[in-house]
């Protein structure tokens, strides 16, 4: 999931976001400032384009009522992954009782202590553990936000001293989760697969033993929304991402449409997809990963549990075969070793789409 931490890198000083508001609520210190090209767009939930963001019914692809309504439903999911590369899905058959236990224990883990969470750092050069990500430099600007994140899948990526013993049930609870959501990963490929007139098993085969991360992201309120990020844009390395948003949270995702900074709100039970780097490679770029950020609120806290699902470390990544024509739609991208773009991907700073320039073959 990350390299070896890198004993080179200075980070300077991080605050704890829970803890400046506890110490000074209407501060926000001059590390989290963002240019004023960069800052969190306040908008209007009621006017924007949030209810256009597509929506896939996944009971209609396990078990149809009508071949009509497969059909549609894969046209739908096509489209979601070629014009937006976002979707929500519903009725996804995920049991309410493992979402509201995921939740319950990933929203004990931020209350409690400083101290104890410390336990389990994220340390400078790495993704795993309490912290924040992507960071390298002393003056690198910071998100409104803290992390804990953990490999997940295979075991061999897993690193069990930075698993927490409290909460209790942690551990059983995202064990649960993340095996539900691992399955739903496999269903969403197998009907990407056959909206691209692939044999629908073509993804997990060539996957081999596919990589999976969990990365729970808590966005205390800040006094300030209009002059810092939650998280900054970029797109993910992964093949597919799973967010999960808790109840009663704020809207925060957004996602770069048309050049314009669109606002992602969750419906009930519903769980939001995007399309990751790897599925633009593997498409030649038909199925695009798209900029999303986070952006935060000046009265109400956030908190999303986010799973990165992507294809084993040994894999090969290149565009397949049957997406590729040497006049029409000629190769965009080169090949190269999944493990050596994940390495590349949390070696540097979230900016964009700028990981991808790894792979583009340019002209």
């Amino acid at each position: 999931m990350a390299p070896l931490p890198i004993s080179s890198i200075r980070i300077g000083k991080i605050d704890d976001v829970q803890e400046l508001i506890k110490s000074k609520p209407n501060k926000v210190p001059e590390r989290f400032i963002r240019e004023a090209n960069e800052r969190g767009v306040l908008v209007s939930h009621k006017t924007h384009l949030h209810h256009h963001i597509p929506v896939v019914d996944l009971s209609k692809l396990s078990k149809p009522h009508t071949h009509d309504d497969f059909l549609f439903e894969i046209l739908k999911l096509s489209q979601a992954c070629e014009d937006w590369g976002f979707f929500q899905v519903i009725n996804h058959g995920i049991e309410v009782g493992v979402v509201e236990d995921i939740e319950k224990v990933a929203k004990e883990f931020f209350e409690m202590p400083l101290e104890e969470k410390k336990k389990y750092p994220m340390e400078p050069g790495t993704v795993q553990g309490y912290g924040q990500a992507f960071i390298f430099s002393e003056d690198q600007k910071l998100d409104w936000c803290n992390m804990f994140a953990l490999g997940v899948h295979p075991p061999s990526i897993r690193n069990p001293k930075l698993w927490p013993s409290t909460p209790a049930r942690f551990s059983e609870n995202l064990e649960g989760y993340s095996k539900e959501i691992r399955k739903l990963c496999k269903r969403l490929l197998k009907y990407i697969a056959i909206s691209l007139d692939l044999k629908e098993e073509r993804f997990e085969e060539m996957f081999g033993e596919a990589v999976q991360a969990v990365r729970m992201n808590y966005y205390p309120p800040c006094s300030r929304p209009d002059l810092v990020l939650g998280l900054s844009p970029h797109s993910d390395g992964s093949a597919l991402t799973v967010l999960q948003q808790s109840k009663n949270s704020c809207v925060g995702l957004q996602i770069l449409k048309d050049n314009t900074w669109v606002p992602v709100l969750p419906l009930p039970n519903a769980l939001v997809i995007n399309i990751g780097d790897t599925i633009e490679v593997l498409t030649n770029g038909k199925y695009k990963s798209v900029e999303h950020r986070a952006v935060t609120n000046r009265e109400r806290e956030r908190l999303t549990i986010v799973t990165f699902y992507a294809p084993n470390y040994e894999v090969k990544i290149e565009p397949m075969g049957e997406l590729v024509d040497d006049e029409t739609n000629p190769c965009k991208y080169r090949s190269y070793n999944h493990g050596d773009y994940s390495y590349h991907y949390v070696s540097n700073k979230l900016q964009g789409k700028k990981s991808l320039d790894f792979a583009k073959i340019l002209n």
